[in-house]
């Protein structure tokens, strides 16, 4: 993967809460997917996943959050 064109602390941050978060989103298709196929297994693991990524998303938006309001206020 290419550099980011953008040597910013706080554009990393949002754009790994992005990634974070969009993959939260997908992984509930391959829970689905699972289900579908009568995986338990699989689908609990893939809840595993999808719940470690909101929580870091959580994490990043309140991260993001007071940094900017540190450096804005």
């Amino acid at each position: 993967m290419p550099a980011s064109p953008v040597k910013d602390k706080n554009y990393d941050l949002v754009h790994e809460v992005q990634m974070v978060l969009e993959n939260a989103w997908r992984v509930d298709n391959y829970i689905k997917d699972a289900e579908k196929s009568g995986d338990n297994e699989l689908a609990e693991w893939f809840r595993l996943i999808q719940n470690n990524n909101m929580k870091a998303g959580e994490q990043g938006k309140r991260m993001l959050a007071m940094r900017l309001q540190r450096e804005n206020g």
